[in-house]
């Protein structure tokens, strides 16, 4: 069963959170299976992308969803993972040329230094006028050399950004996504995503610098074979931890029947009859969890009713 750890070490001003997706990271998989699959290397950046998206949304208090985008100039344009407020999680992906079998970041979004990695975080419940909170940082460092790996470009957003130090280990396979983050605690308040400035103790804590270096030797092979206890076991067995109940992020995609419809009323009648007649139907597929939507003549004929309880215009499903 999946998993999300959160845990203190007692005395230091240092936190961490440890994520292992396991039925639900199937789950994904399996339905994008049936849609044709995406390749090895962006399954597996996907997966990364996954548990990274769910160690950050747990790491704050925002009731509404935080999205984790890469995108760039490769043969993979955009990568995507939402996690929400109750660890709901979905991913995708928009792959427009072949990806090469031992393909890392730059060679999938960054081929002419063009990539860039953005986190959005939108309320769930948006005031008039509220705007989403959006960071966007460059797939390279600051001395712009390309960053290979996902948690690479998430430590130095967050350092570019929140002013934070962080440490991250993320790896997948088509069996589990699993991270581990361990993140300096701000000095005062909850400094984090869209939080206050800690610029002044960048680099100065020794706690940190210490445990952090711990975390930096969990292998990839151990990060996705052990489980939670060994992990934390073998890395910090000198540190005294306070644990807290473990949470449980699971797949969840929030399309429907509803916001589908809303995306048909948005296109407009005349467009929707121009499928209809060509088709036969319309069909409407959703990137993220697979479902197909269909509407016949008679569907159609009812969206487009007077009088008819017509859904509010909304996104498409992506």
């Amino acid at each position: 069963m999946s998993e999300l750890h959160k845990f203190l070490f007692e005395g230091l001003p240092v936190r961490g959170m440890l994520v292992r997706l396991t039925d639900s990271w199937r789950e994904v998989l399996a339905r994008r299976e049936e849609a044709g699959e995406f390749p090895a290397p962006v399954r597996a950046l996907l997966g990364e992308m996954a548990a990274a998206s769910s160690l950050m949304q747990a790491n704050i208090k925002f009731n509404g969803a935080l999205i984790l985008q890469v995108f760039g100039d490769g043969p993979v344009k955009l990568a995507v993972a939402e996690s929400r407020s109750d660890l709901g999680f979905r991913v995708t992906a928009k792959v427009v040329g072949e990806v090469p079998a031992d393909a890392r970041l730059e060679a999938m979004l960054n081929v002419h230094g063009q990539g860039r990695c953005a986190i959005t975080l939108d309320p769930q419940d948006r005031l008039p006028g509220q705007q989403p909170y959006q960071g966007v940082v460059p797939l390279h460092g600051d001395q712009r050399e390309p960053l290979q790996q996902l948690s690479q470009v998430l430590e130095h957003y967050m350092l570019q950004s929140e002013q934070l130090d962080t440490r991250l280990v993320l790896a997948a396979n088509d069996e589990i996504a699993a991270g581990l983050l361990i993140q300096r605690l701000p000095v005062e308040g909850e400094g984090n995503l869209g939080g206050r400035r800690n610029e002044d103790d960048i680099g100065l804590s020794e706690a940190f610098n210490r445990i952090a270096h711990l975390a930096s030797t969990l292998t990839r092979d151990e990060l996705l074979t052990l489980d939670a206890d060994t992990v934390l076991r073998r890395l910090f067995w000198e540190e005294p931890l306070q644990r807290f109940e473990p949470l449980a992020p699971r797949f969840s995609c929030t399309c429907s029947t509803e916001r589908v419809k809303g995306m048909l009323t948005s296109l407009g009648e005349d467009e929707v009859q121009d499928i209809l007649a060509e088709q036969g139907q319309v069909e409407v597929g959703c990137d993220f969890c697979g479902r197909q939507y269909r509407f016949d003549a008679v569907d159609v004929g009812e969206l487009f009713t007077p009088g008819q309880n017509q859904p509010p215009g909304s996104a498409a499903v992506h």
